[in-house]
C-alpha cells in the first residue's frame, strides 16, 4: 500500500470507527476521555514487529505466551479452521504446529496458558465459544499440556470440558485462566455490557455438561480478546478500538478487580484485531490481527513506561 492510500485509509477508519466509538457502552465519561485510544497510560507503542512468515495463519483469533519455552507464541485460526495451534515467535516467524486430534474448529475464538491439574506444568487451553448467532447449546474448552520441545508438528489429544451458560447460547471471543485461583472466565461479546462467566479445574473432572457460573456484568461491549499476566497482577480486556487494563492486587479476585474503571492503554486499530496477550514478564502486550482486506497480520508490541 503507497503512502496516499494509507493515508486514506486511516482516514476511513476513523471516519466509519466514530459511530461505533460512540455507540459502545463503556465505562463512566469522567474517567475516559472522547476518543480514548489516545490517552496517555503505563505503556508505549506500538512496535511493529512484523508480518507473519506462516501464512496458514490468516484468521489468527488468540494469541497466548508459552510459559515453557522463551519468546514462544500460540495462535490459531477461528470458524472452520484446521484444528492446529500455531508456533510462532516474538518476530512473527514460523515455529511449527500442535494438531488437536479427535475434536473439530468449529469457532475457536480465543487460547490462553495457566496451570492445570498438575503441579509445575503448563497447559494450553483452547475456546471454541464462538457463537455469532446465539444458535449452539453448547460450549467447549480443550486442554493439554505445552508440549515439552519445539516441534515442526506435534499430535496431541486434549481433554475437552463442555460448558453451557445458565442464561442460554451467546458469543464469546475472550477466555482467560486466572494463575492465582486456577479459575477459568469467559466473557460474553454482544450484550451491550459485557457479562463474565466462571468454571473451575474441577468441571474437567466431571463426566458430564457443566453449567457456568454467571459472575458479573462489565461496561465494556464487543469485547473480542483478553489475558491475565503471568503472575496475576494485571488484566487486559480488548474490543475492536479499546485496550483496557486492570491492576489487580494478589488477595483480590478477578472479579473484584474488574469491578473498578479500567485505564484505556495504547492500540493501533487493525482490521479485524482479535488477539492479545502478555509477555510473561507482564512488561509488554502483543496484538494480532486476522487478514483482511488484502492486508497481512502485523504482530505488533506495545512496552510497559
Amino acid at each position: 500500500m503507497n503512502s496516499m492510500n494509507y493515508y486514506l485509509f486511516k482516514v476511513l477508519l476513523i471516519f466509519v470507527s466514530l459511530p461505533f466509538l460512540i455507540s459502545q457502552k463503556v465505562p463512566q465519561v469522567k474517567y475516559l476521555p472522547l476518543i480514548p485510544m489516545y490517552q496517555d497510560s503505563l505503556f508505549s507503542g506500538p512496535k511493529t514487529i512484523g508480518k507473519l512468515k506462516n501464512k496458514a495463519i490468516d484468521e489468527a483469533s488468540g494469541l497466548a505466551f508459552s510459559q515453557m519455552h522463551q519468546g514462544i507464541l500460540y495462535t490459531h485460526n477461528d470458524s472452520g479452521g484446521d484444528p492446529f495451534v500455531f508456533l510462532l515467535d516474538t518476530l512473527g516467524k514460523d515455529r511449527g504446529k500442535i494438531i488437536l486430534e479427535g475434536v473439530k474448529n468449529r469457532d475457536w475464538e480465543d487460547i490462553a496458558v495457566g496451570p492445570g491439574p498438575l503441579d509445575n506444568t503448563s497447559y494450553i487451553y483452547v475456546g471454541e465459544i464462538g457463537d455469532n448467532r446465539a444458535e449452539y447449546p453448547e460450549i467447549k474448552i480443550h486442554r493439554f499440556p505445552e508440549p515439552k520441545t519445539i516441534e515442526k508438528s506435534v499430535k496431541v489429544t486434549p481433554e475437552t470440558l463442555t460448558l453451557v451458560y445458565p442464561d442460554g447460547p451467546r458469543d464469546a471471543e475472550t477466555l482467560m485462566i486466572d494463575p492465582l485461583s486456577k479459575d477459568i472466565f469467559i466473557l460474553s461479546k454482544r450484550d451491550s455490557a459485557n457479562t463474565l462467566y466462571k468454571t473451575t479445574q474441577d468441571a474437567f473432572l466431571k463426566n458430564d455438561i457443566v453449567t457456568l457460573e454467571k459472575v458479573m456484568t462489565i461496561d465494556l461491549t464487543m469485547s473480542v480478546a483478553g489475558d491475565i499476566s503471568m503472575d496475576g497482577t494485571q488484566i487486559l480486556i480488548k474490543n475492536y478500538l479499546v485496550v483496557f487494563y486492570w491492576e489487580r492486587d494478589p488477595s483480590e479476585s478477578i472479579p473484584e478487580a474488574l469491578a473498578r474503571n479500567p485505564v484505556i492503554l495504547p492500540y493501533k486499530p487493525e482490521p479485524q484485531g482479535e488477539a492479545i496477550a502478555f509477555a510473561p514478564n507482564g512488561k509488554s502486550y502483543f496484538t494480532l490481527s486476522e487478514k483482511r482486506s488484502g492486508i497481512d497480520p502485523v504482530l505488533y508490541r506495545y512496552y510497559k513506561k
